[in-house]
């Protein structure tokens, strides 16, 4: 039985274009097959989680990690009485806007859209279940309902917003997401933090000996060694990590409950309602998973090898943008088109706009053909 605080279905803010409900799925199952039939979807398979995919076939992408993030946010779901379902639809379409090679090609095409307001893959996700997705008769994107487009739109600065419509009025008004939207939130976090751990080891960049300069790691890995003494290799690093996991989900779990109980809340409108949000993580894990996230920017985000990688990603995002600003012809056809029609709307504005669109909806290995295709 779902609490009296999660999000129901049957009483959906609705879609923008208004449809008929079906027998046998809720509005928020409907959400969430719409999102793992999209294109954008199945994209995600090719693009950059830390490592570029060519790299190594083991290494997490958009696809894999969006599908981990999706398990967390439904066991969270599920022991706290919300709604699974809303909580995976947000979860796998959180990434459905990032770029090709990772954050660095998110900054790089932030760089570029700076003088034409900017680049935030955050928005650019909302974007395309709200526009670019071309596959229904009556509308474009995917007429989601209003709780997984919200859930979608994890932040937005006040200009932004005032453009959104009714998706955007929280950030306006100061209220806050459905605790399906907080979880994924924190679910992503979760997940990224471990299966960074996690390839990094793998590819050698960072090292157990120094992860047990971590106390979060510490913690675990000295817990595996007690009980497993004679353990090695692959083996002990995934226990150690799925202790990590376990430790991080259960003090999630036990200090948001605690939050919701102190404040007493009642209600889905309590919860939005509410001067901050609900699910966090107890002060003793903010600061473990603080000092844990401080580790990974510093010795692996930040390593030159990865760096490397950024740079060459930079480039490339970079030499595409600026070719296609200068000279639309090189764009295929139906971007072409869209330009036109942007343009006289827009202006110059529009049409840097449908080139974020193309480069943001490329794949890792076809930027990078593109590029050659451009270049070389």
């Amino acid at each position: 039985m779902k609490a009296v605080y999660a999000s129901n279905p049957q009483k959906s803010q609705g879609r923008k274009y208004p449809e008929l409900g079906l027998l046998y799925r809720t509005e928020f199952q409907r959400d969430r097959d719409r999102i793992i039939h999209s294109t954008a979807f199945r994209r995600l398979e090719y693009k950059t989680q830390v490592f570029v995919n060519h790299e190594g076939d083991l290494y997490r992408t958009r696809l894999t990690h969006s599908i981990e993030v999706a398990q967390i946010a439904r066991s969270i779901a599920r022991m706290m009485h919300l709604d699974e379902d809303l909580s995976e639809a947000i979860a796998l379409a959180h990434d459905l806007g990032h770029t090709p090679f990772g954050h660095a090609g998110q900054d790089a095409l932030n760089t570029c859209m700076k003088p034409y307001g900017g680049f935030e893959h955050n928005l650019q996700s909302l974007r395309v279940v709200d526009v670019l997705e071309q596959s229904y008769a009556d509308f474009s994107g995917l007429n989601l309902t209003f709780e997984a487009r919200e859930g979608i739109l994890k932040h937005c600065s006040i200009k932004h917003a005032k453009d959104l419509g009714d998706v955007g009025k929280r950030f306006i008004n100061k209220t806050q997401p459905s605790l399906e939207a907080q979880l994924v939130n924190l679910a992503d976090e979760i997940a990224y933090n471990n299966h960074d751990i996690d390839d990094g080891i793998r590819s050698g960049l960072i090292t157990v000996e120094q992860l047990l300069e971590v106390e979060l790691f510490a913690q675990s890995h000295s817990e595996v060694m007690y009980k497993y003494p004679k353990l090695s290799g692959r083996k002990v690093v995934h226990e150690t990590l799925r202790r990590i996991i376990n430790r991080m989900i259960t003090d999630l779990l036990e200090n948001s409950q605690q939050q919701i109980n102190e404040n007493n809340i009642q209600t889905l409108e309590d919860v939005r309602n509410h001067s901050n949000r609900l699910m966090q993580y107890s002060l003793e894990m903010k600061q473990l998973n603080q000092t844990l996230k401080r580790f990974l920017r510093e010795n692996l985000y930040y390593h030159h090898c990865v760096y490397r990688m950024t740079n060459r990603a930079q480039q490339t995002v970079q030499g595409l943008f600026d070719v296609f600003i200068n000279d639309e012809r090189l764009l295929p056809p139906k971007y072409q088109k869209n330009i036109k029609k942007a343009e006289k709307i827009n202006g110059i504005e529009g049409r840097a706009e449908v080139i974020a669109d193309y480069i943001a909806g490329m794949t890792d290995r076809y930027a990078t053909e593109e590029y050659k295709r451009l270049f070389v």
